[in-house]
Order: structure tokens, then C-alpha cells, then sequence
């Protein structure tokens, strides 16, 4: 799960989702307000990827266990 800071609208969901699909091996199940919920092959591989794809949409973002 990722918690995600600063969106607020549907606008900013279709941003975070789009981004974070653009990110190999990630399956992409929900993005929500304030969070996202993913699958990953290799969290340690592919973590830094998702934040980093979060961030170039304008956002921060930490993952949760």
C-alpha cells in the first residue's frame, strides 16, 4: 500500500494511476485519495520506482506494509 499526500481530487487519482502503471512489474488494483494499493513482484526492487513515479506526478508518497 502506498500513502499518498496532496491529492484531493479525481484529477489527481487518474495522475497517480497513470504513473504508477508506467512502472514495470507493478499491477496497479486501486488508487483512492490519499492512497494506492499495488502489486509487486520485489518490493525492494520495484519501491523506489513507485515513489519515484509518485513524485514526477507531483506527489509524495511512503510505502506502507
Amino acid at each position: 500500500m502506498l500513502r499518498i499526500e496532496g491529492m484531493h481530487c479525481g484529477a489527481c487519482v487518474r495522475r497517480v494511476e497513470q504513473a504508477l502503471q508506467q512502472v514495470g512489474g507493478v499491477e496497479v488494483e486501486e488508487v483512492r485519495v490519499g492512497a494506492a494499493r499495488i502489486k509487486v513482484a520485489d518490493t525492494a526492487a520495484t519501491g523506489p520506482a513507485l515513489l519515484g513515479a509518485v513524485a514526477k506526478a507531483g506527489y509524495s508518497a511512503h510505502l506502507e506494509q
